[in-house]
């Protein structure tokens, strides 16, 4: 009898798509998964590979303005991915980098981790993030801390809930065991080979391709940016 597989990833939007999305797509070609998110804008957009493909979603996918960004319902992440039933799968596959590992399993489950990071503002970006936002600061930013501390607890504990942790790289395995004491093995990104050749003379010149958030410090990478 074959194994039955879920593939939990956190959200599945056109305005959000990068690397850890990629993954799922590369996964997806080589397991037959069912696919779930705490959102899904995917499925409904023809120009997508997930185009009327069947995800399983959360309450959030009801709420306003989850379209445009989910994380603004940052307090609710975990209750939500703890809604998805994946009672019924051999083994589970979370592609992590905010909640996903947190989905509940049952003790016959195997439950494998491919974590992209370790949910970064709750940790190492912690004081990043309160500087660059408003919510940081004053009355808000007091809640705001404590909410990044309860969400630093529930990590910790949610991270007990994976058999197996692999790492993207081995600066993530450093991250994770930091955060989690668990070891990680590292598996590398899918890359391109057909697109993307080895050259061996090289162009004065580096490229870098990256969602444009404050922490991958693009603005150092590219002055004139």
């Amino acid at each position: 009898m074959a194994l039955q597989y879920a593939l939990i990833h956190e959200w599945l939007t056109p305005q959000a798509t990068g690397g850890s999305e990629l993954v799922v797509r590369e996964i997806l070609r080589h397991i037959n998964a069912h696919l779930y998110a705490l959102i899904d804008f995917e499925s409904t957009n023809p120009q997508s590979y997930l185009y009327q493909r069947p995800i399983g979603t959360t309450f959030l996918q009801q709420l306003p303005w989850a379209a445009q960004g989910v994380q603004k319902y940052l307090p609710l992440l975990p209750l939500a991915i703890e809604q998805l039933d994946v009672r019924h799968y051999d083994v589970i596959l979370s592609s992590s980098h905010t909640v996903a590992k947190g989905v509940l399993t049952a003790p016959h489950q195997m439950h494998l981790c491919y974590c992209h990071t370790p949910m970064r503002y709750a940790w190492d970006l912690t004081f990043d993030y309160l500087q660059a936002s408003r919510l940081g600061r004053g009355l808000p930013g007091g809640l705001t801390r404590y909410i990044l501390h309860r969400l630093r607890q529930w990590d910790v504990i949610s991270a007990n809930r994976v058999d197996y942790f692999i790492a993207n790289s081995h600066h993530t395995a450093r991250r994770i065991w930091r955060a989690y004491r668990r070891p990680a093995k590292v598996i590398y990104p899918p890359v391109n080979l057909d697109r993307f050749s080895f050259q061996v003379e090289k162009q004065d010149f580096y490229l870098t391709v990256s969602r444009l958030v404050s922490y991958k410090k693009t603005r150092l990478d590219c002055p004139g940016f």
